[in-house]
């Protein structure tokens, strides 16, 4: 009887249930240090455009500036209330339309600059879909889907990640997209130059797409960027990355 109760506790004691998704971001938003950037003051540029970042109790700020090609100095400002666009430092009368656009394309950039951060955020859906091997090293993939309170406009959009085992880097995402003016389509990116900025880890990404329109489902990626079926499309680098913890 004792060695039969001794096996069955080890049998028991050895399996260990893996980590919810949740615990699994969790863990991830620890290892990158992004957790500081709820109170921070950060800037950087991306394809030739400054982006600054200003985040205290809730309360944001993100501004972006950049030249039209006449010379004139465009800067959106995207706050709790809403987005302002001046030219020359007088407020531009724009469309609700192009304002709606405005405000997504500066949210975008600022959301995949500082990712794993805003996993946690209330419209956020976490679904763990399994363990993962991709280039010879362990992945949780994590699903992630948004409610459309608080999901803004792509609320309907579906994202994959892909973190480390061991660390809970986030070496991989993909995401679906349907935009007006692209049309529908998918993409995965592949993490390189990590690096630290004032303890926050920043990343910048190949950005890859199927080498044959719509030839991949989504939950499928992972098994395609392995098997040689994407094509990389750009690189998405930040420069010049600046970080001030309050």
């Amino acid at each position: 009887m004792k060695k039969i109760t001794f096996i069955l506790l080890v049998m028991t004691g050895c399996v260990t249930p893996p980590p919810t998704a949740q615990e699994v971001v969790d863990l991830s938003i620890q290892y990158s240090g992004t957790e500081v950037l709820k109170n921070a003051v950060a800037s950087f540029k991306f394809r030739e455009i400054d982006y600054a970042y200003e985040r205290q109790n809730g309360q944001y700020l993100y501004t972006r500036t950049q030249r039209d090609t006449s010379g004139n100095v465009v800067k959106d400002y995207l706050n709790n209330d809403g987005l302002v666009r001046t030219i020359n430092g007088d407020t531009d009368d724009i469309t609700d339309e192009k304002r709606a656009a405005y405000t997504s394309s500066v949210n975008s950039v600022i959301y995949f600059a500082f990712l794993p951060l805003w996993l946690n955020d209330a419209a956020v859906n976490k679904s763990h879909e399994g363990i993962i091997e991709i280039n010879g090293k362990n992945y949780h993939k994590i699903r992630v889907t948004f409610d459309q309170e608080g999901g803004g406009e792509d609320f309907e959009d579906i994202f994959y990640y892909w973190f480390d085992t061991e660390d809970y880097s986030m070496d991989y995402l993909a995401y679906s997209y349907n935009e007006e003016d692209e049309g529908t389509g998918i993409r995965f990116r592949v993490a390189y130059n990590s690096r630290k900025v004032n303890g926050v880890t920043i990343q910048d990404y190949r950005n890859l797409k199927p080498k044959v329109k719509d030839s991949v489902p989504l939950d499928q990626i992972d098994q395609a960027f392995m098997d040689g079926q994407l094509t990389e499309l750009s690189l998405i680098k930040l420069e010049n990355v600046a970080i001030t913890v309050q």
